[in-house]
Parts: C-alpha cells; sequence; structure tokens
C-alpha cells in the first residue's frame, strides 16, 4: 500500500448537500433558504461587515498613525561573511553578480551588513552599506561603491 492508494472509507465520505431535488430530499422546495426575505434571493444578503445599519467596527475605532508603506524601500540584507563565501577567491563584486548567485531577489536594493572579517582587499557595489561593514572593507584596502536606491521595492 502507498499513500496515494490510501482513501476514506465510504460511510465515512461526507455526502454534498444537493438542493432543490424534491421535497423527498428534505431540501426540496425552497431549498432550505425559507420564505421570501433577503437571504431567499439570487445573490441575497449582506456584505461582510455589516451590522444592520448599526455604524460598523470598522468605523467606530480610531484611526491613527502615518502609513507610508506606498513609498517604503525594502532592502534584501547580505552579511558580509556570506558575500565572501559566496565569492571566495574574487576581489571585484558587482550588483549583477550578487543577482546572479542568488544571493538577493532580481531588481532589489541591496544593503551589506558588518557579520564576518575582511582580510583582502574587495571592491564591492551595492545600494547601502552599514557603516561597521563600509568601515571593515576599506580597513582591508578595499573600496565601496554606493549606488542609487530604487525608490519603490514590491
Amino acid at each position: 500500500m502507498q499513500l496515494h492508494d490510501l482513501y476514506p472509507f465510504k460511510e465515512e465520505r461526507k455526502t454534498r448537500r444537493r438542493v432543490g431535488r424534491g421535497s423527498g430530499s428534505g431540501l426540496g422546495c425552497t431549498s432550505g433558504k425559507g420564505h421570501k426575505g433577503q437571504n431567499a434571493r439570487a445573490g441575497g444578503g449582506v456584505r461582510p461587515g455589516f451590522e444592520g445599519g448599526q455604524m460598523p467596527l470598522q468605523r467606530r475605532l480610531p484611526k491613527h498613525g502615518f502609513k507610508n508603506a506606498l513609498f517604503k524601500v525594502t532592502y534584501d540584507v547580505i552579511n558580509l561573511d556570506a558575500l565572501l563565501q559566496a565569492f571566495e577567491g574574487k576581489n571585484a563584486i558587482t550588483l549583477d553578480d550578487i543577482y546572479v548567485r542568488g544571493l538577493a531577489r532580481a531588481g532589489a536594493p541591496v544593503k551589506i551588513l558588518s557579520r564576518g572579517e575582511v582580510k583582502n582587499p574587495l571592491t564591492i557595489e551595492a545600494h547601502k552599506f552599514s557603516i561597521s561593514a563600509a568601515e571593515k572593507i576599506r580597513q582591508a584596502g578595499g573600496v565601496v561603491t554606493e549606488l542609487e536606491a530604487a525608490q519603490k521595492s514590491e
């Protein structure tokens, strides 16, 4: 027996509701919807959140704060140790190399963080660097190239 052979027994399966198939079924005539009224009609019922004309909860509660989600820029962060491990033996790392290697989503702004040690001089380009990461790269004799970040990220 294998996983695709497993199934519930016939008596364990719940039968679907067949409405409007005669009075003998128990759901004939009005199909279990009662007589007349909004909920008896096709497409009837009230929208989600409707409270019968009472001021709904989402309008009663106060709104506060400032939402800037449309213009928020989210960076894909990479630590120095992961970057150096991915590009071992290479001394110039471009943004395209980072995307090709799969360390960041293609087209996403990239920020380099400082976890890890830099021993060899490196030339790294990214949209942003943490202060300590840039300092570590420069102390090892490397060059930091900051690019302009995209205005908006999904």
